[in-house]
């Protein structure tokens, strides 16, 4: 019996496999991550954290002002006194350049760089798990156009199988061996089994859309998945026990970078309390011209000395500290919560795939009785010992049971993304 449906298969779609565009998963993954516009983005914010880092590293560096100032009046300023001065004033310039090096700001400078290299790191753990989410998705469209293949290769053999029903049907009506009645049973599967193949085709073309938007692959009607259900055997899990190692995991490595960010947060608040001293120097060029007082080079240093008072001791500075605190507490709070989360789902997503393979063994039994069924009351309706409504019963069984094997399968594979989703196993990451 299989092997009849298998030939019934082969003759069905010989013609076909010449002009099909195939498309393997690994090209599908490599495409959607080439392709996505989140990733591109993740870049992006990788670079606008670099320009942070920079900008936060350029505090070290001394700050340099220059400043100008000229006026000139529609009369004296000073009016002439000879001999002293023979000409009056109308005009003035001052131009000065001052360089400040702060050597203590309460830590801040320290802490603002640290601040911007965590966002940084951020960024880059934001982009993986940009790249792992596209990953399971384009794993997920994939498995669902292999499921619709197989659920048509399941259609194209139930119709073969109609078609010689109904052509023996027709034969024994002709000879007037059945009555038409028996004839209009198998027109009437038939028709069924032709709308709900119409209504797969549509639905294919649909996924078939969805996957190539997502990946950016052309859009092509005759593209097929290349990897197929192997029922004859099954698949397994990825290992003995699941893996509950949450070190690779990019919600768990953002947790992590929340609670260092959020002591880096009230380490900043804490330089507000804190003196900052600075030393500097300043030159500037005062003068008039045309009034003949010349002009006065003035060079100066000088050192600065901030002591903020009220703002530690009862102030919005004080304040701010003890929220910051609070925001560290809320911040190791959900860290521990996050993490027997991801543990959790790890360890459902685990025992998830071990009942997909439950369910495929199932479905796999399921399909041999049926298909003996089917045989049998093939054999036992040429025998005249069944009736054609016990034959289409069979028919219908054996069509059913194999499109529960092919969506017990490709469940199992979306399964198996999700758990690597969650595990960080994804591959073909950039």
């Amino acid at each position: 019996m299989k092997t009849f449906l298998l030939s019934i298969f082969t003759f069905t779609c010989l013609q076909a496999g010449a002009q099909q565009h195939i498309m393997s998963l690994q090209e599908s993954k490599q495409a959607a991550i080439a392709y996505s516009y989140a990733l591109k983005n993740g870049e992006l914010r990788i670079n606008s954290a670099k320009t942070d880092v920079a900008a936060a590293k350029s505090d070290y560096l001394p700050s340099v002002s220059a400043t100008g100032l000229g006026l000139l009046g529609f009369k004296d300023f000073i009016s002439a006194a000879p001999p002293l001065l023979e000409k009056g004033i109308n005009n003035f310039y001052l131009f000065g350049v001052t360089g400040t090096e702060s050597l203590y700001a309460g830590g801040k400078i320290k802490t603002g760089n640290q601040l911007a290299a965590l966002q940084l790191q951020v960024s880059q753990i934001r982009k993986k798990q940009s790249a792992d989410s596209v990953i399971l998705l384009t794993e997920q469209k994939y498995w669902n156009l292999v499921n619709i293949q197989e659920q048509q290769k399941t259609i194209l053999v139930n119709e073969a199988l109609l078609n010689t029903v109904l052509k023996m049907q027709k034969d024994m009506l002709a000879s007037g061996l059945i009555a038409r009645n028996d004839l209009l049973k198998v027109k009437v599967q038939l028709s069924q089994l032709l709308v709900n193949k119409s209504k797969l085709q549509n639905g294919r073309r649909v996924a078939l859309l969805d996957f190539s938007m997502y990946t950016g692959i052309a859009f092509d009607s005759l593209m097929v998945m290349q990897d197929t259900f192997n029922k004859n055997g099954t698949p397994v899990l990825p290992a003995l026990q699941p893996d509950t190692n949450l070190a690779r995991n990019a919600n768990y490595q953002l947790l992590t970078k929340r609670i260092e960010g959020e002591k880096l947060q009230t380490r900043l608040a804490n330089g507000d309390n804190l003196p900052s001293l600075a030393v500097g120097l300043s030159a500037s060029q005062t003068g008039s011209i045309n009034s003949g007082i010349g002009s006065n080079f003035a060079p100066a240093s000088f050192v600065t000395l901030s002591i903020p008072i009220s703002g530690g001791l009862w102030g919005r500075g004080k304040q701010k500290m003890q929220k910051q605190r609070i925001n560290e507490q809320i911040a190791q709070n959900d860290f521990r919560d996050g993490q027997n989360q991801l543990r959790v789902g790890i360890i459902r997503y685990w025992y998830d795939m071990q009942d997909q393979l439950t369910q495929i063994s199932y479905a796999k039994d399921n399909l041999e009785q049926a298909t003996e069924n089917l045989k049998v009351n093939q054999d036992n309706y040429k025998a005249g010992l069944a009736t054609i409504s016990e034959v289409l019963d069979a028919q219908a069984a054996y069509q059913q049971a194999s499109s529960t094997v092919a969506t017990a399968f490709a469940d199992f594979y979306v399964r198996s993304a999700v758990y690597n989703y969650v595990t960080a196993k994804t591959e073909n990451q950039p």
